[in-house]
């Protein structure tokens, strides 16, 4: 059987095309969502414990690291404006079998994020229902993660267009909490003056508690506050314009979601001082905002299930393209991953399968599992599609990690054929694994 040529067919314009609907604010909002506007909510405690109180400055921090980034997927996205992301980025300008591992690591990203979006959502839902008699009797656990799987599914077949008004209209949902939430801390802080003039200046920086060991540990946690972004580049072959528009978007998200994350713990610790204790570190945003009006205790905790909900939408529209991208280029099946679907022009066999083992997954994997393997994967993705970015650049600022990548592909292990083919993948991903090591300490 003849080998296919990955990176030749990865940015191929032959084959089946998605439709280009997306807009600039389409591609934003969409951002915004996948990336939750309330990110730093649900991890606000952990935060304020690892950075002794310096969340503001860490998520920054953070925003300037992931603003790079996104300018490395937006150049990218302009030299190959297609479905596949860093696939086809890591594959055209490093090396095909990396290529094929690097959409794998998406891949898991992918697929692990609505996989968990469910099983959290579900959690929530049915510890909700629980104080409510009548559903507590009749709605299982079980029941709630079927829900919320087939919607993801259902949402997604409807086309990208559905997704995107849906998106517009969760986002409005939460702009208008994260308002309310505003208001009310602006109210409770006003209302109880303080006299240290360094109150309003502590946030960013406490003299006290200061440490770089605690604020870097703190920023590495923060970071995961922007994973996501990267899904816009998924969507740049239904995109208007992509060569301007996905840069535009990656870009004005980060900044979008670093201003307002900002913000929010921002009041939060104004509200409540890194210096008191949280009742509950994962749950401490909710605790801060109940501070400033009691009833937001119930509707931050419904605003998170908003937010998650919106972020598994968005995760389950990326992995189908991303499932696409693959399928056409043959590192997949085409005849299955490469379809698209007539009518909306949407590639309905891939999001019939993600939410396939999202369903089926939920009932296997549990929500920390799920964490730990999703970031691994958004990791991966990320480092690979920053270091293409630089293949070739004079100056580049990080020519090693382009080197490295690029001779461990050229090293791949005889007969393996660079992992092009599925029953190679594993033992070639083995095989970088054992050689990334050794060289780690180069980078």
């Amino acid at each position: 059987m003849a080998t296919p040529n990955i990176a030749a067919e990865a940015a191929s314009s032959s084959g089946p095309r998605l439709r280009r609907t997306l807009t600039l604010t389409d591609l934003i909002l969409y951002g915004v969502i996948v990336i939750q506007p309330v990110a730093p909510m649900s991890t606000f405690g952990v935060l304020s414990n690892r950075g002794q109180g310096h969340v503001v400055t860490a998520i920054l921090i953070a925003m300037v690291a992931m603003l790079f980034t996104g300018i490395s997927y937006g150049r990218m996205a302009r030299a190959y404006p297609s479905a596949g992301s860093a696939f086809t980025y890591v594959a055209q300008e490093i090396h095909p079998g990396l290529g094929y591992v690097t959409g794998w690591s998406m891949v898991m990203d992918y697929i692990l994020n609505p996989l968990v979006c469910t099983i959290w959502c579900a959690q929530q839902v049915y510890q909700f229902t629980t104080q409510v008699p009548v559903l507590a009797q009749h709605v299982p656990l079980f029941a709630w993660k079927i829900f919320f799987a087939v919607t993801f599914t259902l949402l997604n077949i409807r086309g990208v267009k559905t997704s995107a008004r849906l998106n517009t209209a969760l986002t409005v949902g939460m702009g208008a909490v994260i308002i309310v939430v505003f208001v009310a801390a602006i109210r409770y802080i006003l209302g109880h003056p303080h006299s240290d003039p360094s109150f309003f200046t502590r946030p960013f920086y406490d003299p006290r508690t200061f440490s770089f060991s605690g604020l870097f540990g703190c920023t590495s946690i923060a970071v995961l506050t922007y994973i996501g972004f990267d899904g816009i580049s998924t969507l740049s072959e239904e995109a208007e314009n992509p060569r301007r528009n996905i840069l535009l978007a990656t870009v004005l998200t980060c900044l979008v979601i670093g201003v307002l994350s900002a913000m929010e713990v921002y009041i939060a610790q104004l509200v409540w001082p890194a210096s008191e204790p949280f009742p509950d570190t994962d749950t401490a945003y909710v605790y801060a905002a109940a501070r400033t009006w009691a009833p937001l205790f119930g509707v931050v905790g419904l605003t998170l299930v908003i937010a998650n909900f919106g972020s598994g939408l968005g995760a389950h529209l990326g992995a189908a393209r991303l499932l696409f991208g693959m399928g056409r280029s043959n590192a997949l099946p085409k005849s299955f991953f490469g379809a698209v679907e007539p009518k909306h022009q949407i590639p309905r066999n891939n999001v019939i399968l993600i939410g396939a083992i999202a369903l089926i997954g939920s009932f296997f994997f549990s929500y920390d599992l799920g964490i730990e393997m999703l970031n691994f994967g958004a990791l991966i993705a990320l480092l690979r599609a920053r270091a293409t970015k630089e293949a070739g650049q004079p100056g580049s600022t990080c020519p090693r990690i382009y080197h490295l990548f690029r001779s461990l592909a050229e090293l791949g292990p005889p007969g393996a054929n660079r992992g092009r083919h599925l029953d190679d993948s594993w033992n070639y991903l083995r095989h970088l694994e054992n050689k990334l090591v050794p060289h780690a300490a180069q980078l």
